[in-house]
C-alpha cells in the first residue's frame, strides 16, 4: 500500500516543489461531471461541442483545479494540510487523454503555518493550462499514513 508522508511547516522553505499527475481520461471526465453535477454540454456532448469555440469537447476548468486540490492534500505538504483558500487562472482548455501536472511552489510562508503555495497546472507540451495561488494552513506534525483505497466505480449510460 502507498504511503502518504507529510511535511511540516516547520520543515518547508520557500522555493521547495513537488509535482503530481493525472491523465483526463473519459471516465475521469463522466466521473467529475456526475459528481459536480456539471453537465455543461461542451464537456459531454461531441456534437455540441464541436460547434463550440473548442471545436471538441473538453475537460471541466474545474478538474485541473481538483488536481491541485490532491497534490496539496497528498504530496506537499500532504497528509493533515487545511486548505483555506485559492485564486485560478484557467489558460488553455484541457483535452481528452490530456495528462496534466501540477507543480507546487513554496511561494511564503506566514505566521500561524498559513503558507502561500504557487500552483501551475501544465500539458503534456508544457503548455500552462491553469494557475494560481493556494493558501494553506501547513500540518505542525509529522504524519506517514496509508493512502485510502478507493472503491471501484462503475459507469452505467442510462440513456433510457
Amino acid at each position: 500500500m502507498e504511503q502518504l508522508e507529510n511535511i511540516t511547516y516547520n520543515e518547508l522553505s520557500v522555493g521547495d516543489s513537488a509535482t503530481f499527475s493525472r491523465t483526463l481520461t473519459e471516465r475521469e471526465l463522466l466521473l467529475f461531471a456526475a459528481v459536480s453535477g456539471d453537465v455543461n454540454p461542451v464537456h459531454l456532448d461531441s456534437e455540441f461541442a464541436a460547434n463550440s469555440l473548442f471545436g471538441e469537447r473538453i475537460a471541466h476548468g474545474m478538474w485541473s483545479g481538483s488536481l491541485i486540490s490532491a497534490a496539496l492534500a497528498t504530496v506537499l505538504p500532504g497528509p493533515g494540510t487545511i486548505y483555506l483558500g485559492q485564486d485560478l487562472s484557467f489558460r488553455q482548455p484541457v483535452r481528452l487523454n490530456d495528462t496534466l501536472t501540477v507543480t507546487l511552489t513554496v511561494a511564503e510562508k506566514k505566521p500561524k503555518n498559513r503558507v502561500i503555495i504557487e500552483c501551475v497546472v501544465t500539458n503534456q507540451n508544457g503548455e500552462a493550462v491553469t494557475q494560481g495561488n493556494a493558501t494553506v494552513l501547513a500540518p505542525s506534525e509529522k504524519q506517514s499514513v496509508d493512502a485510502p483505497r478507493l472503491p471501484e466505480i462503475t459507469i452505467e449510460n442510462d440513456a433510457g
